[in-house]
């Protein structure tokens, strides 16, 4: 018996809701595959590829989204902070900064906890992410907390195309 892997994109409303789920649909094949070979240590006692280096440390993701929340970080220099980030998300990261600071998260503290590797992405990285500001002037709580997944850039991590989306919803006005 065979399994495959089913990855569905999902509207980025259910993102914070279903991040980190997968569907796993298992079938029946006619004639067997065989399993790929075993990846073993080489000479040098260096693991092949099959097993990521260790996690990031949380503070490295908790900085990218400080950096994106931050109202004084210019928002071309925020760009890289986004998968696949361009010149037309600044509009976007501008105003999810000016969002946050006039609800009253500002000064703003972020923390990345319950770090652990995507099963649906290779090399990205999953986190439950907290900003926490003073106590905003409409009687929000004080906090929010996030699912959210990072994937590596090539200038560090970076929130995953899909997280920004549903996260930058905030910010924009409508």
């Amino acid at each position: 018996m065979q399994r495959y892997l089913l990855t569905v994109p999902l509207p980025t409303v259910l993102l914070p809701v279903m991040i980190g789920l997968t569907p796993v649909i298992s079938a029946c094949s006619p004639t067997p595959t065989p399993a790929p070979p075993a990846v073993s240590a080489t000479t040098s006692g260096v693991a092949a590829a099959a097993e990521p280096a260790a996690l990031p440390p949380p503070e490295a993701l908790a900085d990218v989204i400080s950096r994106m929340a931050d109202p004084a970080v210019p928002g071309m220099d925020k760009i890289t902070l986004v998968q696949n980030g361009a010149a037309p998300d600044v509009r976007v990261l501008d105003s999810f900064a000016a969002a946050l600071r006039d609800v009253g998260y500002s000064p703003l503290t972020v923390t990345a906890r319950d770090l652990r590797w995507s099963d649906a992405r290779p090399g990205d990285v999953l986190a439950m992410v907290t900003l926490t500001g003073p106590k905003p002037a409409d009687d929000r709580p004080p906090q929010f907390s996030m699912p959210m997944e990072f994937t590596p850039g090539s200038q560090g991590w970076q929130l995953t195309r899909e997280t920004a989306q549903s996260l930058l919803a905030f910010g924009t006005p409508g």
